[in-house]
């Protein structure tokens, strides 16, 4: 809580008194039969986080990006799987408000807020992950509808949500010919992949979301023709803060875990505890937690106040913190011995839900790119 107001400290009280009862009872029996829990996250939306950074009108929360970041870390300390998938929700329900009209806003944001209706982000295909600029799935103008063809992939919560939110060409190729799209559930020519089998993330389900000749309204088009690419990469730069606050919460956990675990187990007639090499241990991995969070929560402020700095800073707040992270709970997991690998010890759990983070969102991989085009660039 260093250096947060009041207001939010009340913030991370009330999301960290949320992890603590509604969430982390649940979070094993979540991932081992994979359930999707939507009851839950409706309750997290009475408390304002199923649109935390949407404006007040459509029900939003109207807070900032900062105290967002802290909001999701404070959550994901109970089920890291859950609360990535509200920060996806999040990002799409602040992309149809920042860029929809007001017919758009008012339709679609005061039900997706209130978690009536969940939403996917629809960027990656089997054939454009990291290029996503050379995304296929079309949508052919014929009068007043589009007409949607391709598919695609890795969708969190494909099949059981509501509204997509989806990126397809609607021009030449490259970013300049992309679009976006919002496809509700129901519209003739939508339809799923098989649920995918994952390593972690197992409380949210993910599919293929395909397109055959799906008709839809131009009236759903957020932004002009051409727009879709920069909505998407704004949309991102949030969203790489998000699943950043995400893995901070699962380190944070994974720390207290490793620190409850060094003072209970003992060996050679000892408290692991009394063991120079892993107390020194534990010191890192509080020390780099500490360091990712700064890093976050100073990206989080840049991209608030709208700084020029913000998309590189954001990538190099979720470069640093998700690699860092997932050291961190790995760490917490060798702790642990053998009982780190069991599923009945919750290490393991965060462990296998923060690897993807330096995945998804943009790989590490891309934000390195990113970082460095900005300091080769001048």
């Amino acid at each position: 809580s260093a250096g947060l107001t009041e207001e939010q400290k009340e913030f991370q009280k009330v999301a960290l008194d949320f992890a603590a009862n509604e969430m982390a009872p649940h979070m094993a029996e979540w991932d081992e039969k994979e359930i999707f829990p939507v009851e839950a996250m409706r309750k997290a939306a009475r408390l304002g986080f199923g649109g935390i950074y949407v404006k007040p009108d459509v029900g939003g929360s109207g807070l900032s990006r900062l105290d967002t970041s802290i909001i999701f870390e404070a959550l994901s300390t109970g089920c890291t799987s859950t609360t990535a998938y509200i920060s996806i929700h999040n990002m799409c329900v602040w992309m149809i408000d920042s860029f929809g009209n007001e017919e758009q806003r008012r339709r679609f944001c005061p039900s997706l807020c209130s978690m009536e209706k969940f939403a996917s982000y629809c960027l990656t295909e089997p054939g454009s992950g990291s290029d996503a600029a050379s995304l296929l799935t079309s949508a052919q103008r014929k009068g007043d509808t589009y007409v949607l063809n391709g598919s695609k992939a890795f969708i969190s919560g494909g099949g059981d949500t509501d509204v997509y939110v989806v990126m397809c060409r609607t021009g030449g190729p490259g970013p300049k010919g992309i679009s976006c799209l919002v496809v509700e559930k129901g519209t003739p020519g939508l339809s799923f992949g098989k649920k995918e089998r994952k390593v972690g993330w197992n409380s949210q389900p993910t599919r293929a979301v395909i397109f055959e000749d799906c008709v839809v309204p131009v009236g759903n088009r957020l932004g002009a023709e051409g727009q879709g690419f920069s909505i998407a990469m704004k949309g991102l730069n949030g969203g790489r803060i998000n699943i950043a606050s995400c893995s901070l919460g699962a380190a944070h956990a994974s720390v207290l875990l490793a620190q409850e675990h060094l003072t209970v187990r003992k060996q050679f007639g000892e408290p692991l505890a009394n063991n120079q090499y892993l107390r020194f241990r534990l010191a890192e991995m509080a020390t780099r937690l500490v360091a990712a969070r700064l890093m976050v929560r100073n990206a989080a402020r840049a991209l608030q106040e709208g700084r020029e700095d913000a998309a590189v800073l954001c990538s190099m707040a979720k470069l640093f913190a998700t690699d860092e992270c997932f050291a961190i709970c790995n760490q917490a997991l060798q702790m642990h011995g053998g009982y780190g690998y069991l599923k009945d010890y919750a290490v393991q759990q965060f462990v296998r839900d923060i690897r993807v983070h330096q995945i998804l969102e943009g790989t590490n991989e891309v934000m390195r790119m990113i970082v460095a085009r900005n300091l080769l660039q001048g």
